[in-house]
């Protein structure tokens, strides 16, 4: 009940609502009001909860296909989609030698990087785990704009970076304690979903280059596809299981899998995000980026048995409180 009576009020506040600020005052309009606004407010989270299931999906398939081969067919045939998309509503092909030299390297970092640290970190750690990790990228394109772009981090930004440490450190620190005599660096989920968090947040960077030179939607849709041929390589090199007969083995659940994380994971996630982003507040809907470990919590402990310990639980909780305070910086001030 005091969900059904803030909600409305909260969407109210973006931009693609201000038609319905007056509710009217008949039944039967209130009623059609209530399902829009309930349709519109599942457009604006469907992203979010695409991405936090996506990342259960990719973990329920790893075993039996390998992490790289995962990471390139979430990435390659999404991209294809991106760029048909793109075409049919007429938007520019990228030309010319310095636009495509941006969307490879805005590949190699945002797509073969991340996807491949991602795909690397999800054999070690838990989906929910992983993705608070992965969304704590704000802290880092923080820091990042404000050595390149000059922009202002001011006094609740730096503590929220600070704060954001706080809880990175607590989410890592029960993986020290279970295995403190054989910790690897390297074979630690957390570390690896770091290393994909700071490859996400350059790509963030990296974004304001390739947009001078492509259209946003193309080179998004491009930069999966060329950084998902490295994975494809890599994959094929590290004797992935999918290369070595078991994709004949593959259930319909398995594909189904596949399927999901790439469409739904990646191109409609996408392409709903940025619809979204063009009649919003593009800051209200970053805000919302908690939902993402939130849905991957939740579905990872529903399909795969995850929990976090208690003080994992904690420092999911202050890491989110950062990226808020990060996020929100100007306002809080």
């Amino acid at each position: 009940m005091v969900i059904a009576i803030i909600l409305p009020q909260f969407l109210l506040s973006y931009p693609v609502f201000k038609d319905f600020e007056t509710i009217p005052a008949r039944p039967c309009q209130l009623h059609s009001f209530q399902n829009h606004i309930w349709l519109q407010w599942a457009v604006l989270v469907s992203p979010f909860f695409f991405w936090g299931t996506a990342m259960v999906a990719m973990k329920e398939v790893l075993p039996k296909t390998g992490p790289f081969f995962v990471a390139a067919f979430r990435l390659i045939p999404a991209g294809l989609l991106l760029v048909a998309f793109a075409k049919s509503k007429g938007r520019p092909s990228p030309s010319g030698l310095t636009a495509w030299l941006s969307i490879a390297v805005f590949a190699l970092v945002d797509a073969t990087c991340f996807q491949g640290f991602l795909a690397q970190g999800l054999q070690r750690t838990s989906a929910g785990l992983g993705s608070v990790i992965i969304d704590s990228q704000p802290l880092t394109v923080a820091v990042l704009a404000a050595l390149l772009f000059d922009e202002s981090i001011g006094l609740v930004g730096a503590a929220g970076l600070v704060l954001g440490v706080i809880g990175l450190l607590l989410l890592e620190v029960p993986a020290l304690a279970l295995d403190e005599s054989n910790f690897s660096l390297w074979g630690s989920g957390e570390w690896w979903m770091f290393l994909a968090a700071q490859s996400m947040a350059v790509g963030t960077v990296l974004v304001r280059w390739v947009s001078k030179y492509s259209d946003p939607i193309m080179a998004t849709g491009w930069h999966m596809v060329i950084g998902g041929l490295p994975l494809v390589g890599i994959s094929i090199l590290n004797y992935d299981p999918v290369f070595s007969g078991s994709f004949k083995e593959l259930s319909a659940s398995d594909l189904l899998a596949l399927f999901y994380t790439s469409v739904f994971g990646s191109a409609i996630s996408y392409g709903v995000y940025f619809y979204s982003a063009t009649k919003g507040s593009l800051t209200k809907l970053s805000s919302l980026t908690f939902l993402t470990p939130m849905f991957a919590s939740i579905f990872g402990f529903l399909y795969l048995g995850e929990t976090f310990s208690p003080l994992q639980l904690v420092g999911a909780i202050v890491t989110i409180v950062a990226i808020y305070m990060v996020n929100f910086r100007d306002s809080l001030q």
